[in-house]
């Protein structure tokens, strides 16, 4: 909104300058105060009004100190009106928001120098970054991951109804070097986005051309090295703004080899991989207050392992190698943002989206003498609306509804592994032509009750069909079976702020979340389950309902900003695996109650001098009521100390932080069985670590930074990971910016 705003005002300053003598008198040199009508003064004319001098060329602002440290509370993404596509989908401040949110900004991701998602979010607040393979990388987010954290970009939803109820790959199907700033709330978002967000939502906003510069063309580019697996990734971008139109491109190549991991243990095989993506996107400013948006998104990895199926990960006589290539993620949306003022409405933004997700596959047992090759296909079709009516002294409405539709083709294919000879069709992992249809529709209101008490509550009606034929073993015998189930479900949350001070605020939430089963749930015959599992079918599940309390102290002072939270979460009819019987590991799933409970903390002290010490804290525990035994995977205590130096116009900086893990002992029956955790579970362990940069040239245009990850070379593993902790990394990042 700020952006487009700026827009119009620049307009008549640079194209429309009224010349002397005509207009308001007021500019006329020739009209003295008090001098008769009609006689000309003495005096010389004045020059003309002189533009203001357009905005640096340097894409990076000079900050105050305050803001850059104090004010640690910046706003949702008002890339869209009123942040309508802001995590909350409410826009405003992190700080005045009553739930636990946190942004990731353009200048964390720059000291971070991440080069897959996986690094872009390691070590945030409450936060477990999980990955099988390399390439792959799973947030766990208040002890939940997979299908019950819903992951956004720009607003569009990447989740689909294929996504596993463990951990999974796609989330580094994401380009890092696209990305502007990550959104991520902890805790229900089922109100603004419906089914899967139970754990949180996190929404990747990716870069847009800048208004704020005027007419321009800018060019960057990025290389990264890094020492511990001689991985190389580079990034070109252009991007330019002229008149009422402007672009933002950009293209980028990954290659990682096997990774030296810490200690003795050496390189770990099956980790190397290759990527490259590229991005598009086109913005036009029709008039003042509209904006459209045309943009493209692809992404493919290639010749992806599964870590966790090759020795000496685990015992050779159980080796099934598998491959992912290609792991691909396509999207492509319109989006038209609109403040109408018509009736009731005040914004509008309406999203046209297609997504579609591939992925190969290949399986290898040496002891079968077979190889089975997969091939799956997601395309999805969206639309949202979502708008706002401020009610003045009544509070702010927003409201919308949205669609998605999955359809998903799917094949797998036996060859013998010795002759390559075609062996039979096998059972894919879905159904063929089998399709999934959510549509949903919700409204929130926030309004300040007093001077002190503000209220924010929303309800969203979700209904889900689909349909699929899976085959099933009746008598022994492969059966197909049709399903046709349909689920819905009214959600509902309120939350409570009092503004103690203007620097503190107690925030208190109950909120619901739903997730009504997926085709991965209902339908599936996945083979990628551990390093031998597999789920079966479960055709009899209902929705997942679950209902947060969370309580929580928000500090916002010129010294200290921290954000504290305590939370409860009830899990009704929770989907979760059965154990296996017989000796094998199919795995059907059923609905069980259970229940999370955790504290998260996160906080900064400022120093003199750019100096301030930060860190954060999360305990996690997590119980299955029926069984009587731990949830499986859920993360273990952990949290980061670190002091960090910045100049205030963000041109140099110097983190030193320790990430410390506790050990995880508390085992469901699935992690007795996985090779991933450690027999008696995963140790705990401490990495000492080290961030610096800065930008040098005379127009700054050139940043180099250095980060020494694991600087003790300390053996160790992320809990149910399939790929050990890297030892000591070097990472060198150049940036020319123009």
């Amino acid at each position: 909104m700020t952006s487009l705003l700026f827009g119009c005002m620049v307009i008549p300053v640079f194209g429309q300058q009224t010349p002397p003598g005509q207009g308001d008198d007021t500019l006329d040199p020739t009209i003295v105060e008090g001098q008769p009508e009609g006689e000309v003064t003495e005096e010389p004319f004045l020059p003309p009004p002189t533009p203001p001098a357009p905005p640096s060329p340097i894409p990076y602002p000079n900050y105050s100190f305050s803001e850059l440290n104090a004010a640690r509370y910046p706003s949702l993404s008002d890339q869209m009106f009123d942040g309508l596509a802001g995590v909350t989908r409410q826009g405003g401040s992190v700080f005045d928001s009553p739930r636990s949110v946190s942004i990731i900004t353009q200048q964390e991701l720059i000291e971070r120098a991440p080069i897959d998602m996986y690094q872009a979010l390691e070590q945030e607040t409450g936060i477990l970054m999980q990955r099988t393979a390399r390439g792959q990388s799973s947030p766990f987010v208040r002890g939940v991951t997979g299908n019950q954290v819903l992951i956004l970009v720009d607003g569009i939803r990447m989740n689909n109804s294929t996504f596993r109820s463990g951990p999974n790959q796609y989330f580094n199907t994401i380009d890092p070097g696209q990305i502007e700033q990550i959104e991520i709330l902890r805790g229900p978002g089922s109100v603004a986005y419906g089914s899967d967000a139970i754990g949180g939502v996190i929404n990747i906003v990716t870069k847009s051309p800048s208004k704020f510069r005027g007419d321009y063309v800018g060019t960057s580019f990025r290389e990264t090295l890094s020492t511990a697996d001689w991985g190389s990734y580079s990034r070109l971008s252009v991007e330019g703004w002229v008149g009422s139109m402007g672009a933002y491109s950009g293209a980028s190549y990954l290659n990682i080899n096997d990774v030296d991991t810490g200690g003795i243990l050496g390189r770990q095989p099956a980790t190397n991989y290759d990527q490259h993506a590229a991005d598009l996107k086109l913005q036009f400013q029709p008039a003042c207050d509209q904006l459209l948006t045309v943009a493209f998104q692809h992404f493919v990895q290639e010749d992806v392992p599964r870590s966790d199926r090759f020795a000496p990960f685990i015992d050779p006589g159980s080796i099934r190698p598998t491959f992912f290539d290609p792991q691909q993620r396509d999207l492509a949306y319109l989006r038209w943002e609109a403040r109408p003022e018509v009736g009731l409405m005040d914004s509008l933004m309406f999203t046209a989206s297609y997504a579609r997700q591939k992925e190969g596959s290949i399986e290898i047992r040496p002891t079968n003498n077979r190889r089975t090759i997969g091939d799956l296909d997601v395309n999805t079709i969206g639309l949202n609306l979502v708008g706002t009516t401020d009610l003045e002294f009544a509070g702010i409405l927003s409201y919308g509804v949205d669609y998605y539709h999955d359809d998903v083709d799917a094949v797998r294919v036996r060859y013998r592994d010795d002759t390559g000879a075609f062996d039979r069709f096998d059972t894919p992992q879905f159904p063929d032509d089998a399709f999934y249809e959510r549509f949903g529709i919700f409204v929130n209101w926030n309004v300040d009750l007093t001077d002190r008490w503000r209220f924010d509550g929303g309800v969203r009606y979700e209904n889900i069909d689909l349909g699929a034929t899976p085959i099933l073993d009746i008598n022994g015998s492969p059966t197909p079976v049709s399903t046709d189930p349909a689920f819905q479900g009214w959600i509902g949350s309120g939350a409570l702020t009092y503004v103690m001070t203007d620097d503190l605020h107690l925030v208190g939430s109950v909120s619901e979340g739903f997730r009504a089963p997926n085709l991965d749930d209902l339908v599936a015959t996945n083979p990628f389950v551990q390093q031998a599992g597999t789920d079966t079918p479960s055709l009899n599940l209902v929705s997942e309902n679950s209902l947060t309390y969370e309580i929580g102290i928000k500090s916002n002072a010129d010294r200290l900003h921290s954000q504290f939270f305590v939370f409860w979460t009830d899990l009704d009819n929770n989907i979760l695996r059965n154990p296996p019987g017989g000796g094998n590991l199919l795995f059907s799933r059923s609905n069980r109650d259970s229940y999370i409970q955790g504290v998260e903390w996160s906080g900064e002290y400022v120093m003199d001098d750019g100096w301030s010490l930060y860190g954060n804290f999360a305990y996690i525990y997590g119980q299955d009521e029926v069984l009587d035994m731990p949830l499986s995977r859920i993360p273990p205590t952990q949290g980061i100390a670190g002091l960090r130096w910045r100049a205030r116009d963000l041109s140099k900086w110097f983190d030193v932080y320790t990430w410390m893990v506790r050990r995880q002992d508390r085992l469901n029956f699935q992690d007795l069985s996985d090779a991933r955790i450690p027999e008696g579970g995963t140790p705990g362990f401490a990495t000492l670590n080290m961030r610096m940069g800065t930008r040098l040239g005379r127009c700054n245009n050139h940043r180099i930074s250095l980060n020494l990850d694991n600087i003790t070379d300390k053996a160790y593993r992320v809990h149910g990971s399939g790929v050990d902790g890297v030892g000591f990394n070097a990472i060198a990042t150049y940036e020319w910016i123009r």
